[in-house]
């Protein structure tokens, strides 16, 4: 009977320290990425893409992603293989998503494979913070306060094939927000630098950008693309 008891107790313990791991997992970051991508430099590069079922997306930044990111640049992953994307999760907001946070991937989707993967990999990292309908809500927030694109054309920045300095698209971003953003390249098929992504922090809330702890390294030339879409 003791043996039994003691069996029982046991078990009762792994099972609260594997929950409370989870629990840690999911809230163990120090900010997020909230990263933005340039459909025209997704789609100009040797692999291209498919535009989404509802057809091609507006010529404006859409949302990659929301990450949970560590100070020194790493990043937790898939932190709880228990709580998977829910498409009724969002449904109120599907339409807005697939405006502001459109797939590009090949073969061509409504959006809940990419919105999918996002949340299973990345969301589930903040879900303590943010649930399912948070997590994309607040990015498209962040979408909405960031407004990339107006605040590049204001200074004369626009997505025409032209060659900008990197230090001046830099600039830009940061007079308007007040912090400096993060900026990565591809290449198109041509071998030129483009502009692909725009990487802004912002603090554990998901409310407040920062200054980013880490920048990523964005293979960009001094001068890079702006291409057409």
């Amino acid at each position: 009977m003791m043996k039994s008891s003691s069996l029982v107790f046991l078990l009762s313990q792994i099972l609260v320290l594997q929950q409370l791991a989870v629990f840690c997992a999911s809230q163990d970051f120090d900010f997020f990425y909230f990263v933005q991508q340039w459909p025209g430099s997704y789609c100009d590069t040797k692999q291209s893409c498919c535009y989404p079922t509802t057809g091609k997306p507006a010529a404006d930044f859409g949302i990659h992603g929301l990450w949970p990111n560590y100070n020194d640049g790493s990043y937790p992953s898939n932190c709880d293989n228990s709580n998977p994307f829910d498409p009724s999760s969002i449904s109120d907001i599907k339409r807005q998503l697939q405006s502001e946070w459109p797939t590009l991937a090949c073969p061509s989707g409504d959006g809940n494979k990419f919105w999918g993967h996002e949340w299973n990999k990345h969301g589930t990292c903040s879900e303590d913070i943010l649930d399912q309908p948070g997590y994309f809500q607040a990015a498209l927030k962040l979408k909405q306060q960031t407004d990339l694109l107006n605040v590049l054309q204001n200074v004369g920045i626009n997505p025409d094939g032209e060659f900008y300095s990197l230090t001046s698209i830099t600039k830009a971003i940061r007079d308007s927000t007040g912090f400096t953003p993060g900026l990565e390249c591809n290449v198109d098929a041509s071998g030129n630098s483009q502009l692909y992504q725009i990487y802004i922090c912002v603090d554990t809330s998901a409310t407040n950008l920062i200054e980013c702890p880490v920048l990523p390294r964005g293979k960009c030339s001094s001068r890079i693309e702006f291409p057409i879409f």
